[in-house]
């Protein structure tokens, strides 16, 4: 099952893209995201499916990946769509609820842009090595240690929570089967029932959450990890498609920008 945060082994172009020309447009798209009107919005998902195909990542691979988001989803649209005053659609009597135009709208809106967001990280980590990430996050806040700011550090601290997405997600299903073969029930009963079961897992996922922050740590003690600095194995250097991809990235943004102010 492929997870979120979870590196799937490629020779794509994307794959071969230095971390740092796929952190940089990440982070760039995700402005474009949240600042994507309507128009905006459908280049925006046309740009990440053309990304998606370069990457040679499956249509099911993409949907296992953010499985784990769909019920925000599902919550995000649900609440701007019942709680977003404007012109009545459908009164939910006796129900003080009232589905309005401006509420579909801002739902619709709000999930892509969350969804969006999520499916930007998802491309990165899918392709990108955690070692190489931990070096394209390191060489980019370089600048800032000049003022103190530990970029090494933070890197690893960056790395190793992406690294603990997939671990925690496994841990949730294990401890869920572990659960409804001694009895559980997640799928039957009313709303409150089912939320009520499901926040039973939340205790032994954090103990086993901080189980494996301690071993993570022993075994970084035992293997003399110490802050300062450090050199790495594989020096990050740009090449011709990494200065291709910024140029196709920084025309992107252009044309958005040119069709905002065209509308």
């Amino acid at each position: 099952m492929i997870k979120l945060g979870q590196y799937l082994p490629g020779d794509t172009i994307v794959h071969r893209l230095d971390p740092r020309v796929k952190i940089a447009s990440v982070v760039a798209l995700s402005l474009l995201i949240l600042g994507a009107t309507t128009p905006e919005s459908a280049l925006v998902s046309i740009f990440l499916a053309a990304v998606v195909l370069s990457a040679r990542l499956s249509l099911a691979q993409v949907a296992a990946a953010l499985r784990p988001i769909v019920f925000f989803m599902a919550l995000l649209f649900f609440v701007h769509l019942l709680f977003t005053g404007g012109k009545p659609l459908l009164s939910l009597a006796p129900l003080p609820l009232m589905i309005t135009r401006e509420g579909l709208a801002q739902g619709i809106s709000v999930t892509w842009q969350f969804a969006g967001l999520v499916l930007g990280g998802a491309i990165l980590t899918m392709t990108t090595l955690p070692s190489d990430l931990v070096a394209g996050i390191e060489r980019l806040l370089r600048p800032l240690a000049k003022v103190g700011v530990p970029s090494q550090e933070i890197a690893l601290m960056v790395a190793m929570a992406l690294r603990f997405m997939p671990m925690i997600l496994e841990e949730y299903e294990r401890i869920r089967m572990a659960q409804m073969a001694r009895g559980a029930d997640f799928r039957t009963g009313s709303l409150s029932q089912r939320v009520r079961a499901v926040a039973m897992l939340a205790v032994p996922l954090l103990l086993a959450a901080f189980r494996r922050a301690d071993e993570l740590a022993l075994a970084m003690e035992a293997r003399g990890y110490r802050r300062g600095p450090r050199t790495q194995l594989r020096e990050l250097k740009l090449a011709g498609r990494d200065l291709a991809a910024l140029a196709v990235m920084a025309a992107f943004a252009l044309m958005l920008f040119g069709t905002r102010a065209v509308s």
